[in-house]
């Protein structure tokens, strides 16, 4: 059966539409496989890693009451040095008996009755005491006290509670974790000298020790010019230091003790006492208590900061203010940060400390600087962030 003519030009278009399609489909998958041959090529260049880091809004400053000041507590009062006792006085001699008269050798005739030995013996008690109370009075030794009377219980000294704090600030702690940092030191006559440093910051989660070593570097030797060592407990107020070490260049190591069941901070390098304050650090924590006030809530920033620092010989209140948002050049690349600084403060410390804070790491300390009274200015800048197995 022939197919009439005016449906062969249908059937060329139905054949040329199909070659059609099966060459694109040809070429789809000949590009198809080139492309995949070319991905799982291995690239010469090494793999990358790309960070972002969010920034966030500083929140609005609030002025803050000037800072409480914290005065050292009054000596305790030596007790009373006990008098001896005045030596007992020596007995009397007793008087001589008297020689008895001598008989008659005539026997008499009547035998003399005996004599009435009662009177006697109370004639001579009598004479005892007369004679005790002529001694007593001549010697001015005092009678024996009556001891069938009460006894006065001892007065019992009442210890005050620790004194609180003026603001109490959330915490939210970071992880454990050893931050490497590069020194950069210049002396007050303009001498340079590099170093490095490490910050270790251990914790549990109810307990930590933190350190601090910087040193700078000597020919072939390194010469430490502060080693700091803490360790205690974690409470509703952030860290609560036991005790801390600080070892500065050329000086011996002092020692401060944050005695909580007294209420007082001790030295060994001073017999002075201060009383302790809720949210007390020592220089140790400071770094870290205040990136667990930023971790916890960044509206703390808003009004400053006050904690009570012990060190060396005493315990000052630290003011810390929000100076603002700085971006940092590390060995770990562009680092975003908040600024804190503590400017000197007339009467209790001269020099200035400022830290810089990376929220996008945890809030911890990159950056630390010191600027002594002398003009001496010792930067510590973060190189390395090693999180420990407890800060994973």
């Amino acid at each position: 059966m022939r197919l009439p003519t005016h449906l062969f030009p249908r059937r060329r278009l139905l054949v040329l539409c199909a070659a059609t399609l099966a060459l694109h489909y040809l070429a789809i998958d000949w590009v198809g496989d080139r492309l995949a041959a070319q991905s799982h090529r291995p690239s010469p260049l090494p793999s990358s890693l790309m960070t972002v880091q969010l920034r966030l809004a500083l929140p609005k400053h609030v002025e803050t009451p000037p800072a409480e000041e914290v005065r050292p507590l009054p000596p305790a009062a030596k007790p009373p040095r006990k008098r001896k006792p005045a030596p007992a006085p020596e007995p009397a001699p007793a008087p001589e008996p008297a020689a008895p008269p001598v008989a008659d050798s005539a026997p008499s005739e009547a035998p003399a009755a005996a004599p009435d030995t009662a009177p006697a013996a109370d004639a001579s008690a009598s004479a005892n005491g007369a004679q005790a109370g002529a001694a007593q009075a001549q010697t001015g030794t005092p009678s024996p006290p009556d001891t069938t009377g009460p006894t006065p219980a001892a007065a019992v000294p009442v210890e005050a509670p620790p004194a609180q704090g003026a603001r109490r600030y959330k915490v939210n702690l970071p992880p454990s974790a050893k931050l490497d940092m590069d020194v950069a030191r210049v002396d007050a006559d303009g001498t340079k000298w590099t170093g490095s440093a490490n910050l270790s910051w251990q914790t549990d989660g109810s307990t930590y020790q933190a350190s601090a070593e910087a040193g700078i570097s000597l020919l072939v030797t390194r010469w430490n010019l502060l080693v700091m060592r803490s360790a205690g407990t974690i409470d509703d107020y952030g860290i609560a230091p036991n005790s801390s070490t600080q070892k500065r260049a050329r000086r011996a190591e002092t020692a401060t003790h944050f005695n909580r069941d007294a209420g007082t901070i001790t030295f060994s390098a001073s017999e002075r006492s201060y009383p302790l304050m809720a949210g007390a650090q020592d220089m140790a924590t400071v770094p870290f208590q205040l990136g667990g006030i930023g971790r916890a809530d960044v509206n703390q920033f808003s009004s400053d900061i006050d904690m009570q620092v012990g060190e060396d010989k005493e315990a000052n209140m630290f003011r810390f203010q929000l100076v603002g948002e700085e971006e940092l050049e590390t060995k770990m690349g562009k680092v975003v940060t908040w600024h804190l600084s503590r400017p000197p403060r007339p009467g209790s410390y001269s020099s200035r400390l400022d830290i810089w804070l990376a929220p996008g790491l945890n809030w911890y300390p990159v950056q630390l600087r010191n600027t002594e009274a002398s003009g001496a200015l010792t930067t510590q800048t973060v190189s390395k962030i090693t999180l420990s197995e407890s800060g994973k």
